[in-house]
């Protein structure tokens, strides 16, 4: 019989005083995951490009890194910082950087542009990695969450790359989750389209502004959202808050006897078997 501790079910994210490491943390997403993880007593270290960092505020007491999440060595030095405040140790690491490249066919695209694209969606997950994955068992297990898109499964035109870093990303899930387990978890969101910046028009490089109109052609070149908004059976584009909760509930207890998991949050317009 396995000797589990009891879940409250009433909370079911990270405890109080969970250190959790978001790398993208000033971007949409990440920013409303810290606020939110910092309402609810997470410690938390953000490590993002230098732009969105001094753009925003982050809440008290968040350690902000500054880094570029396509250079060697970056990761690296982020971490080292990281364990001066911390001692070497985390609960959760969590990887959001994504960018999208030109939208033009595969074969239009600089080799620079397409290892640009590898490099931000994929590579730098693999980068970050290396350094959070030693942390996490040095505190004798943890929580790993990575960010792939709807978009790794239901391809555009004009979205080879990034789609294809995104499935990479869904792929090192499964890896990881069976090279680490028992003690550390790794699981993986796929968002479809979200109502951010990035959506609004934005790279995922942090060029945003929060009061730009969504339009009916973003992010994806060519994609219409009012047509797109037919095939989601909960009728709308998803809101950042639609992407916390799976967040919380993937890196807290309540989600203990899962790992190697993508979980697709979509409004049901892609039904995974």
């Amino acid at each position: 019989m396995n000797d589990l501790p009891g879940i409250d079910f009433a909370r079911l994210a990270p405890k109080r005083g969970a250190r959790i490491v978001v790398t993208g943390g000033a971007g949409g997403i990440g920013r409303r995951f810290v606020e939110v993880a910092h309402g609810l007593g997470m410690e938390l270290a953000v490590i993002d490009l230098p732009g969105p960092i001094a753009r925003h505020d982050l809440p008290k007491g968040v350690l902000a890194i500054a880094y570029d999440a396509r250079k060697d060595g970056a990761a690296k030095k982020a971490f080292a910082e990281v364990r001066k405040r911390w001692g070497g140790k985390i609960d959760g690491f969590i990887h959001l950087p994504g960018y999208m490249t030109r939208q033009v066919n595969l074969d239009e695209l600089d080799p620079e542009e397409f290892d640009e694209g590898i490099s931000v969606n994929l590579r730098s997950a693999y980068l970050a990695l290396k350094e959070a994955l030693p942390m996490l068992r040095a505190n004798g297990g943890g929580a790993v969450l990575l960010v792939a898109s709807g978009l790794a499964t239901l391809v555009e035109k004009g979205t080879a790359t990034y789609s294809a870093a995104k499935a990479g990303i869904i792929a090192m899930t499964k890896g990881l989750a069976k090279e680490n387990a028992p003690s550390i978890r790794v699981n993986c969101i796929a968002p479809a389209a979200v109502d951010t910046e990035f959506l609004r028009g934005g790279t995922g490089r942090g060029g945003d502004d929060p009061k730009r109109a969504l339009k009916t052609q973003v992010m994806v070149k060519d994609l219409d959202l009012s047509r797109m908004l037919t095939t989601i059976p909960l009728g709308r584009i998803a809101v950042v808050d639609d992407v916390i909760g799976p967040m919380l509930f993937l890196l807290g207890p309540g989600a203990r006897f899962m790992t190697g998991q993508t979980l697709y949050i979509n409004g049901g317009r892609l039904m995974v078997p």
